[in-house]
């Protein structure tokens, strides 16, 4: 086993994982939309890929619930129901929620050096009023959010959750808030990160979450209703 600071070779990633990455951003921008099928000969072709890695590639997909196996016709990007939407939300609740605590009772001032340049992106996004950027924005506060809590698995998780989360986002963009909402959702949650206000960031991350299911599945959220990812 090499001793610390030795320096060892670099991993290198795996064409079917390349291949993976590719098909959740087609997934998580729409390009590959709920309910879509995926033809392994012309998805090969697109790629430049042979089918081998190709099928290792969708398959991870298929762990991940992203994609869905149908006997005797093939693989399908998955349609999200009213309850896999609330499914989604209440797992995120609980990934996050778990985050907060660790950063918390960690190096709280890391997190606000990490999350202070997260929130100034979403500034630059509202600014363009553009919903793409930000929607790439709001989740990048997350996913470094939970990155902040230094725990790998908490990470994989929330990656496959944020890409279900977009999908629902994408097909729903009429339930989309304006831009100076979500902007003040997510100064509120690095205040509290800023000034030790556990039970506040608690409050916040579960109206965030729990709110925005009820936009996305059609219901009246409340009045300090969660807005964005």
């Amino acid at each position: 086993m090499p001793s610390p600071g030795q320096l060892r070779p670099v991993p290198r990633r795996s064409t079917a994982e390349l291949i993976a990455d590719q098909l959740r951003s087609a997934i998580m921008y729409g390009s590959l939309a709920p309910g879509d099928q995926l033809g392994e000969s012309e998805l090969a072709g697109q790629l430049g890929v042979s089918r081998g890695p190709l099928r290792e590639a969708m398959q991870r997909l298929v762990q991940e619930g992203l994609l869905r196996s149908e006997r005797h016709r093939g693989l399908f990007v998955r349609e999200l129901a009213p309850a896999d939407v609330r499914d989604i939300y209440v797992a995120r609740l609980a990934v996050e929620r778990t985050a907060c605590e660790l950063i918390m009772r960690g190096n709280r001032g890391e997190a606000v050096a990490r999350l202070t340049p997260a929130v100034d992106r979403l500034v630059e996004a509202a600014a363009g009023r553009d919903r793409n950027a930000m929607s790439d924005a709001d989740q990048a506060f997350h996913q470094t959010l939970v990155s902040c809590a230094g725990n790998g698995r908490l990470e994989r998780m929330a990656q496959t959750l944020l890409v279900e989360t977009r999908m629902c986002l994408t097909v729903m963009q009429d339930v989309y808030p304006e831009p100076e909402e979500i902007l003040d959702e997510h100064r509120r949650i690095l205040d509290a990160i800023v000034h030790g206000a556990e039970d506040e960031l608690m409050r916040l991350i579960e109206t965030h979450m729990m709110d925005t299911v009820d936009r996305i599945n059609g219901g009246s959220p409340g009045p300090e209703a969660g807005s964005g990812a």
